[in-house]
C-alpha cells in the first residue's frame, strides 16, 4: 500500500461510523429510495448491487447520488451466488462491477477472498487505482471454524478491512470470535470487522465492537435482513444503544429456545434506558445450559432471564436459590453476585398471582392449571402458596401427577373440567403463542370459570382469550405476567424501582404494531388495572416475605432488595442484595 492509499485510508476510517446499514433493492430507483431514507439517520452505507437485476447498468444513476449526497460513504458489494450472494455472474463479471462502483464514487468495495483467491494478482491494484478503498470478507454459512486460518489467507493481499463472518452455532461461537478480534486488535495492520451471523450469533453484533470490530453491520428495516440473524438500524441504536455500549456496560439476556419473538430485549432495554443504567440486555438463544454458563461466565454476564427450555435445567449450575424457586424446582431469573457466584429466583410467581390477587381472593378458589411445564409449576406452587384448591392438566398424565404430588395439588382429565367448573383457569403452555401451532387442551365447552389467564403474550389476543371474551369470561392477557416478572428482575439486578409504566407501554406497542402488520383485529386495551367486573372480591398483595420472588406483589425496588436480608442464611438473598445497588452505575445465506 503506497503511503497516498494508507493516507486515503485513515482519513476514511475516520469518517466511518459504528453501524453500516445494508440497502437493498429490486431497482436502481428503490434502491436509492431506501438509501434516502436510511441517510436521514446515519450516513454509512452497504449497497447490495448483487440484489439488482443489471448491477453494471445501474451504476451511471448510483454515481449521480452519491455525487449529490456528499456526507454519505457508501460500500459497493456484488457477491457472486458461489459465495452466498445473488449475483448470477463470474467473479470477474463482479469484479468488473467493482471497479466501475469504485470510479462512480463509492469509496470502498467489498469482495469476497474466495473470488479474489482466484482472480488476477493484480486485483488489489486495479482496485486501489480505482480510487476505493478494499474490504476482503470472508463468509462461512456452516459454522465457525480456525478464524485465525482465515486472516492468514486474508492478511497479504494488505486490505483496508479485514470481514471475517463465520455462523454461530452455539453461543460459545461468539467467544471464539471476539477473542479472533481482542487478539488481532493490535497485531494487525489492517481494521477488522467481525461479525457472527445465526440467531445465536446476535450477541456478537452488539458487543463486537467494543471487542475490536471496527463496525457492524444492520438491515435498514426489519423484513429486509441480508444475512441471518442480522438486526434492524433503528433497533441497534434505540433498544441496544450501541453507539454507548463501553467496557463499563454490565450485560444481562434473556436465554432459551426460541428466543427471536422475545420481547424481553425490547422491554428491558427500555427499562435500563429510562432509569439511566449502563447496561443492555441481549438475546441469546440457547438449548444447552454448559453452553449458556461459557458464554455467561467469559463475557461476563451480570443476570439472565431464563425462558423454556431452561428454568429446571439451569438449577444445578446455580450456587443457591430462594426456598420459593427451591420447592417449585425451577428458576426464570439469575443474579451474578459480587462474589462472582450465580443464584437463582422465580418472579414467575409474582407475576402470575399478582394479577390474579388484584381481582380475587385466591384462599380457596378453585385454580386448573394447563401445562407441568417450568411455568406452570410456578402457577401451582404459587397458587398453592396463597392457599387455592389447584388441579393440573396435561398432555403427559405422568409429568402432572409428579408435579401435583410435589405441590400437594391434583390432577384432571379434560372430559371431567367442564363438569367441575372452576374459578381460574390459566394456560401455561406454549399453545396460541406465535408460531405455535399445537392443538389446544381445552375446547370452549370446557371454558367454564370466573377468569381465564392465558400466560402466553404474544400474541396480545390468543385464540383462549378471545374464546373467553366471547364467552363472556373476565381474561387476563400474559403482558400483565410478563411485565410483572419482568420488573421484579429489574429491581433485583438493579435495585432501582422498576418503570412499570413504560415497560407496558412499550410492549403493548410492539404487540399492537406485529398485530397490524399480521391484518389481525386490534385486541382489546390492555392494561395492569384489573377489569371492573373482577374486583367482586379483591384481596391486597401480601407483604414481602422471605425472597425477592414473594416480594414482587409491591413495586417498589426496595422491597425486593431489602427482602433478602430477611431471608434465614440457607437462602441466596444475602449474597445477592449486594451488588443491587452498584449495578446501575456500571457501567437463507446472503452476506454478512
Amino acid at each position: 500500500m503506497t503511503t497516498a492509499n494508507q493516507i486515503a485510508s485513515h482519513l476514511l476510517r475516520s469518517r466511518i461510523g459504528k453501524i453500516c446499514v445494508a440497502v437493498t433493492g429490486a431497482t436502481p430507483d428503490e434502491l436509492i429510495e431506501k438509501a434516502t431514507n436510511v441517510l436521514k439517520e446515519t450516513t454509512f452505507l452497504e449497497f447490495r448491487l448483487d440484489y439488482l437485476p443489471k448491477p453494471m447498468a445501474a451504476l451511471p444513476l448510483l454515481k449521480e447520488f452519491l455525487a449529490e449526497n456528499g456526507a454519505a460513504t457508501v460500500i459497493a458489494t456484488c457477491r457472486c451466488k458461489e459465495n452466498g450472494g445473488r449475483f448470477e455472474g463470474s467473479n470477474t463479471g463482479a469484479l468488473d462491477v467493482l471497479l466501475k462502483a469504485a470510479e462512480s464514487g463509492f469509496q470502498l468495495v467489498d469482495i469476497e477472498l474466495e473470488a479474489i483467491e482466484k482472480l488476477p494478482k493484480t486485483t488489489m491494484d486495479r482496485l486501489r487505482e480505482a480510487g476505493a478503498a478494499v474490504i476482503i470478507s470472508h463468509h462461512d454459512f456452516h459454522g465457525t471454524k480456525d478464524l485465525d486460518a482465515v486472516y492468514n489467507r486474508i492478511e497479504p493481499f494488505a486490505p483496508d478491512f479485514v470481514k471475517v463472518v463465520p455462523t454461530a452455532k452455539s453461543l460459545s461461537d461468539n467467544l471464539t470470535l471476539m477473542r479472533f478480534l481482542e487478539r488481532m486488535e493490535d497485531r494487525s495492520k489492517s481494521s477488522i470487522v467481525g461479525i457472527c451471523m445465526g440467531e445465536a450469533g446476535i450477541i456478537s453484533r452488539v458487543l463486537g465492537l467494543r471487542a475490536g470490530s471496527a463496525f457492524t453491520f444492520a438491515a435498514a428495516n426489519a423484513g429486509e435482513e441480508t444475512a441471518p440473524g442480522q438486526i434492524a438500524a433503528r433497533t441497534l441504536i434505540e433498544d441496544y444503544r450501541i453507539d454507548q455500549v463501553d467496557a463499563a456496560t454490565k450485560v444481562y439476556g434473556v436465554a432459551g429456545n426460541p428466543i427471536r419473538s422475545s420481547l424481553s430485549p425490547l422491554m428491558m432495554n427500555t427499562a435500563f434506558r429510562r432509569e439511566t443504567v449502563n447496561a443492555v440486555y441481549l438475546a441469546l438463544q440457547a438449548t444447552k445450559v454448559d453452553d449458556l454458563f461459557k458464554l455467561v461466565r467469559e463475557i461476563p454476564i451480570q443476570g439472565l432471564s431464563v425462558t423454556m427450555p431452561l428454568k429446571e435445567a439451569i438449577m444445578p449450575l446455580l450456587e443457591r436459590t430462594d426456598p420459593l424457586s427451591a420447592k417449585i424446582g425451577a428458576v426464570n431469573t439469575v443474579l451474578r453476585a459480587q462474589d462472582g457466584k450465580f443464584y437463582g429466583f422465580n418472579t414467575d410467581v409474582a407475576g402470575i398471582v399478582g394479577p390474579l390477587e388484584r381481582r380475587l381472593s385466591l384462599k380457596g378458589a378453585k385454580v386448573l392449571v394447563l401445562g407441568a411445564g417450568g411455568a406452570a409449576r410456578a402457577a401451582v406452587f404459587g397458587c398453592r402458596d396463597k392457599g387455592a384448591e389447584v388441579w393440573i392438566l396435561n398432555r403427559t398424565p405422568e409429568t402432572a401427577q409428579k408435579l401435583a404430588r410435589q405441590a400437594g395439588a391434583k390432577t384432571i382429565k379434560r372430559d371431567a373440567v367442564a363438569k367441575m367448573g372452576f374459578d381460574v383457569i390459566i394456560n401455561a403452555t406454549p399453545v396460541g403463542m406465535t408460531g405455535q401451532k399445537a392443538a389446544p387442551l381445552l375446547q370452549p365447552e370446557d371454558l367454564v370459570a370466573r377468569i381465564v389467564f392465558d400466560l402466553v403474550y404474544n400474541p396480545i389476543e390468543t385464540p383462549l382469550l378471545r374464546l373467553a371474551r366471547q364467552k363472556g369470561l373476565t381474561a387476563i392477557s400474559g403482558v400483565e405476567m410478563f411485565v410483572q416478572q419482568g420488573a421484579r428482575q429489574f429491581e433485583i439486578w438493579t435495585g432501582k424501582p422498576a418503570p412499570e409504566e413504560e415497560m407496558l407501554r412499550v410492549v403493548l406497542h410492539a404487540l399492537r404494531q406485529s398485530a397490524e402488520a399480521a391484518g389481525e383485529t386490534a385486541a382489546p386495551q390492555t392494561t395492569a388495572t384489573p377489569e371492573p367486573e373482577a374486583k367482586a372480591t379483591p384481596k391486597a398483595p401480601a407483604k414481602a416475605a422471605e425472597a425477592p420472588a414473594k416480594a414482587v406483589a409491591s413495586t417498589p425496588a426496595k422491597t425486593a432488595a431489602k427482602a433478602p436480608v430477611k431471608a434465614s442464611a440457607k437462602t441466596v438473598a444475602k449474597p445477592a442484595a449486594k451488588p443491587a445497588a452498584k449495578t446501575a452505575t456500571k457501567a437463507k445465506p446472503k452476506g454478512k
